[in-house]
């Protein structure tokens, strides 16, 4: 097979060859004799005889067994996704990122446990921490993603776990994620990241210090806003337990959607840089716009976060908040419902632009917003998902917003 999917390769190369074993691309007399692993749908794998069946290794990777343990479709997908994470064993996958994250606290916490979630974790999970997880007798409480010396003092004996995200998906704080994983590890504290923002392309998670690595693959992997899947990465101990426990749950995902997925993995780094240059193009641009009080993009020079993006990130991606200069809700809907280029709609990652209210006041709870430094008063945001349309026409798109702002205070 013509690549090379070694570690020093580039991330074009490593994408491009990725889960694409001969053993999944061929037949035992062509292997490799197609490009991209087919489309495995099977529920029920036959064995030829008894002897095969009693046979069969007992739950091991890559092996046929039953269709909930998956097929060279998914298999392919979750090796590629291992390759991409420097110091994974194994990849787990999830229906959704909301069941990533779900299967990977179920995985570690048990009753009686405490987890420490950062304040700007996405809401489903804070949703998770009040409802799913209180229901299994787990604990959580929240912390100032930006207070580390906050974080130490919040651990308690009964702390097993520290979920956090960074950058946050709707404030973008960046934490210091070696800094807090250290002093996770240190008090044998497991310390699980969403690093959908960045993707591995953008942070390697475990080699800054997380244990588990989580993504919602519905974003940059895929691409396309079509499909929904999410992941965990870990090295062999917790990679182990994560899947054992995702079969425990009987999760298991589409090969149809795998096969989405491997298609929108071969394209991501370039879908990345695109929106990553036009979000940083467009972000300076509001920055100098005097109805913007404050643009949250971590990319942006002298934005909060910004000397740890820059420390820690090789990429970044095309989402980021901007805080207009006081107004009021309607006017932000005004500006919002004038946009023709920007959908309105949740998630991000698409190839095409979202635009969402960013109202976090009522779901904090150990941080404050507005921002430290922002005014009371500028307390409106406005989350934007920059796709692959041209950043000329989406800045143009802005300015008819920012008029209808203008024309509704």
């Amino acid at each position: 097979m013509a690549h090379d999917e070694s570690a020093s390769a580039g991330p074009g190369t490593r994408l491009a060859g990725a889960g694409r074993r001969p053993e999944w691309t061929g037949t035992p007399d062509h292997p490799g004799a197609v490009v991209a692993p087919p489309v495995w749908r099977a529920s029920t794998h036959l064995y030829p005889d008894m002897a095969a069946l009693r046979a069969h290794p007992a739950n091991e990777d890559g092996e046929f067994y039953y269709g909930r343990r998956g097929a060279p479709t998914q298999w392919a997908l979750a090796d590629a996704l291992t390759r991409l994470e420097p110091g994974a064993t194994g990849t787990v996958l999830y229906p959704s990122g909301v069941a990533a994250i779900a299967g990977a606290l179920l995985t570690v916490l048990r009753p009686g446990d405490v987890l420490l979630m950062t304040d700007n974790a996405y809401e489903p999970s804070r949703v998770m921490g009040r409802g799913l997880l209180a229901d299994f007798g787990v604990t959580t409480r929240w912390f100032d993603p930006a207070d580390i010396a906050g974080f130490e003092a919040a651990i308690c004996d009964r702390t097993r776990c520290v979920l956090l995200e960074s950058p946050g998906s709707l404030t973008m704080e960046v934490q210091d994620v070696p800094a807090l994983a250290a002093i996770a590890k240190s008090r044998g504290i497991v310390t699980v990241l969403d690093n959908t923002w960045a993707s591995p392309l953008g942070f390697a998670a475990l080699e800054h210090g997380a244990d588990i690595a989580v993504m919602s693959l519905t974003k940059h992997v895929s691409g396309h806003s079509d499909c929904m899947m999410g992941s965990a990465s870990a090295g062999s101990d917790w990679y182990r337990r994560l899947r054992l426990r995702a079969q425990g749950l009987g999760n298991v995902v589409s090969p149809d959607d795998a096969a989405l997925m491997l298609r929108g993995l071969r394209t991501m780094h370039l879908r990345l840089a695109a929106e990553t240059r036009s979000a940083a193009a467009i972000a300076q641009w509001l920055a100098a716009r005097p109805e913007v009080a404050r643009v949250l993009c971590p990319m942006l020079p002298g934005s909060p976060g910004h000397a740890l993006w820059t420390r820690d990130f090789t990429g970044g991606c095309g989402l980021f908040s901007f805080v207009l200069s006081g107004g009021t809700s309607q006017a932000r809907d005004a500006l919002i419902d004038a946009l023709r280029l920007f959908g309105i709609g949740y998630s991000w990652g698409g190839f095409e632009s979202l635009a969402t209210p960013v109202d976090p006041a009522s779901i904090r709870t150990a941080s404050r917003w507005p921002l430290p430094g922002m005014d009371e008063a500028d307390r409106f945001g406005v989350r934007l998902s920059i796709g692959l349309e041209e950043t000329g026409d989406l800045i143009a798109d802005l300015e008819r917003g920012l008029a209808a702002w203008e024309a509704a205070l």
